[in-house]
């Protein structure tokens, strides 16, 4: 390959070999190019024209260090890089690179020694990517997980010192009171002490509707057991114990997800869990959590009724539309399957970051499993 046209170069070179060089002189997506064994530029592609500017005809003959940005020049970095690709094989890099109207791109770099065969160096063959988009969207991206972070603490946090005031202050109050009227009807005649107990047994309604909602502000254990656990003791006292639903709870993780992935997790989970209570007429429901692809695959499945074809109304239905918003904004998507009498599942899928080893002791281990439903099994 050189400065030369590939129809010149085919004059010399056997079919196979002009194909080839054609085929490098004419990709458009790597910057592929020779240097000579003192580094400048032998060769040039089209890809490498439309990467950095040049044309063949400005850079062939031109050290390859012009394409670096001045402080890797000062710190010697192209020559390095020549010596560690010698020394190792190859060398890839990536690192600001420089455009001919002085602009920088982010570059994936591989440069490669060559040789012939009688081992002497003949120069090196170098081959240039534009990373900038990719890296603009990885930062993108983690950017974005940094602020979704910061949104999950701080709506936790924030429905934590609720559930604490709701607590602290309503329940006690009311329990209080409730202790008042019983006290009241113990010293008062039938009927007025009938009255009194009816309005005990109301408010003692309001304080269980209020530690139902103190306890799905802020779920127990979930900061302290971790997610499986947290999913186990939610489905045997509110799914299984309060709403009298059979649950089971099937799981392939290793390791405990992140903490804002867990809370993000549960909180889809249980909208998920409260739909089926409050629309399916289901009398038993599925969760399973699937270590897939970087993240976590999440089925909530019940035996319930099912959508006819699940309706737009449907998917205007508030608890619908956070649950897809939670996903999405972990940077997932969510789901919703349903046909009538096969019941209705939800599926979604967020990323995870790194967390640590699952306790051994969570749900899996006989003394944590529910009844023989809730264990650590492969989802089928």
């Amino acid at each position: 390959m050189t400065g030369n046209s590939p129809a010149e170069q085919g004059a010399t070179l056997a079919p196979t070999e002009t194909a080839f060089a054609l085929l490098v002189t004419s990709v458009l997506d790597y910057g592929i190019f020779m240097l000579d064994p003192e580094g400048h530029v032998s060769t040039w592609n089209a890809g490498a024209e439309r990467i950095k500017g040049y044309r063949a005809s400005d850079i062939i003959g031109q050290h390859f260090s012009v394409f670096y940005p001045p402080e890797d020049i000062a710190a010697r970095k192209p020559h390095l890089e020549l010596e560690s690709a010698i020394e190792d094989g190859r060398l890839e890099d990536e690192g600001w690179r420089i455009r001919k109207d002085g602009t920088r791109f982010w570059a994936n770099v591989v440069i490669t020694p060559l040789f012939d065969e009688t081992g002497e160096l003949r120069g090196f063959g170098k081959v240039t990517r534009d990373m900038t988009e990719r890296r603009a969207a990885e930062q993108a991206l983690t950017e974005r997980r940094r602020l979704f972070t910061h949104l999950v603490q701080a709506q936790e946090l924030e429905r934590r010192r609720i559930a604490w005031d709701v607590h602290d202050d309503s329940i006690q109050a009311m329990v209080a009171v409730g202790m008042r009227l019983q006290l009241l009807a113990d010293g008062a005649d039938a009927p007025r002490a009938r009255e009194l107990l009816q309005l005990d047994a109301s408010v003692r309604e309001a304080v269980g509707r209020l530690r139902n909602l103190t306890f799905r502000l802020q779920p127990p254990g979930i900061d302290r057991h971790g997610l499986v656990e947290s999913l186990s003791q939610h489905l045997n006292d509110v799914v299984a114990g309060s709403w009298g639903l059979e649950p089971s709870l099937e799981h392939s993780l290793e390791k405990e997800p992140a903490p804002e992935t867990a809370i993000t997790i549960f909180r889809i989970v249980q909208e998920a869990l409260l739909n089926v209570r409050k629309h399916a007429r289901a009398t038993s429901v599925r969760v399973s959590l699937i270590n897939q692809t970087r993240g976590l695959l999440v089925r909530v499945a019940d035996n319930g009724t099912g959508h006819p074809a699940v309706a737009p109304r449907v998917h205007e239905h508030f608890g619908l539309m956070e649950m897809r918003e939670r996903a999405e904004t972990a940077g997932g998507w969510w789901t919703l399957r349903s046909e009538p009498g096969t019941g209705t599942t939800v599926e979604f899928w967020v990323p995870d970051l790194p967390g640590g080893e699952l306790d051994e002791a969570l749900p899996g281990a006989p003394s944590k499993s529910f009844g023989s439903r809730i264990g650590r099994r492969e989802p089928s």
